[in-house]
């Protein structure tokens, strides 16, 4: 009687496996030919772009990630150029693949950081200890008492994949040897002090604040900001004062001794390089006045 149960049992079984092996050899069947009636036929050429392209999805090309631009360069030749971390190499890839001749591209766009202050440089009106993050930090109008400064809590660091930004000492600072201008650091940063620069040289001098401050005030919580003084307009045509803030002409920017007269004048030391070989910032001129007396 038990024997003649179990017979049954497994008898039971194998039919089961049968049928549910059966059912998986359809539907197979049912998939393989839905796979080649609806698949898309995608241009060889769409498959060659995506290939040249870094595999990134940075972002920076403006579409969601390689696969997208590959297309939208495909149907729009115009967008040739956009890919900032392939650069001129993967342009002039994609133009042989078309069958194109393009330009030569302008200069090279790279972050630049509109803060230069450190923790020892800034006025806090009270220690932060909410969430570690600048956006956190940003909504909070006590986080710190300059209300443009870089709140170094590493969103950008966060938001970069080449190991190109760090928090230093409080600050965002970019290591030029390794960013490829993917702007994701300046669509990371919630005040907006990360711009995307053409590098028409190796270093590239700014206005390393962006304090809308009158002077007064700015000194009053940063020990290196801009205080809208002027000296580096009449200095240099370069630069130009708007909201008490200085700002350089980066598309124009040539190096000359009239800059470098700015630079020297510059009170607070505000404007510095930025760059590969970039020199350290020059102290403020009363730092320097105690560091002699």
């Amino acid at each position: 009687m038990i024997l003649a149960s179990v017979v049954q049992l497994l008898s039971s079984a194998w039919l089961a496996g049968l049928v549910m092996l059966a059912l998986g050899c359809v539907f197979a069947v049912v998939l393989l030919i839905a796979h080649e009636k609806l698949k898309v036929e995608v241009d060889p050429k769409i498959l060659q772009i995506q290939e040249a392209l870094p595999s990134l999805d940075c972002g920076a090309c403006g579409f969601a990630g390689c696969g997208g631009y590959a297309k939208g360069v495909m149907e729009n030749p115009e967008l040739i150029g956009r890919c900032s971390p392939g650069g001129a190499d993967v342009s002039a890839q994609i133009a042989e693949i078309l069958n194109l001749q393009v330009s030569a591209s302008g200069p090279a766009q790279r972050p630049i950081v509109h803060c230069r202050a450190h923790t020892e440089n800034r006025t806090y009106h009270a220690e932060y200890q909410g969430i570690p993050s600048c956006t956190a930090a940003n909504a909070l109008p006590n986080a710190q008492a300059c209300k443009f400064g870089c709140l170094g809590f590493g969103d950008c660091v966060r938001a970069c994949q080449f190991d190109a930004l760090h928090i230093v000492d409080g600050l965002a600072t970019v290591d030029y040897d390794k960013c490829t201008g993917c702007t994701a650091c300046a669509k990371a940063c919630p005040r907006s002090l990360i711009e995307m620069v053409p590098f028409g040289q190796e270093n590239m001098m700014t206005v390393a604040c962006s304090s809308k401050e009158n002077g007064k005030s700015t000194r009053a919580t940063c020990q290196v900001g801009c205080i809208g003084c002027k000296l580096c307009t009449k200095q240099s045509d370069a630069f130009a004062i708007a909201d008490n803030l200085a700002r350089i002409d980066f598309a124009g920017y040539t190096p000359s001794d009239e800059n470098e007269a700015a630079l020297n004048k510059c009170p607070t030391g505000v404007i510095v390089y930025r760059g590969k070989s970039a020199p350290p910032p020059r102290e403020p001129k009363a730092k320097q006045a105690a560091a002699k007396a």
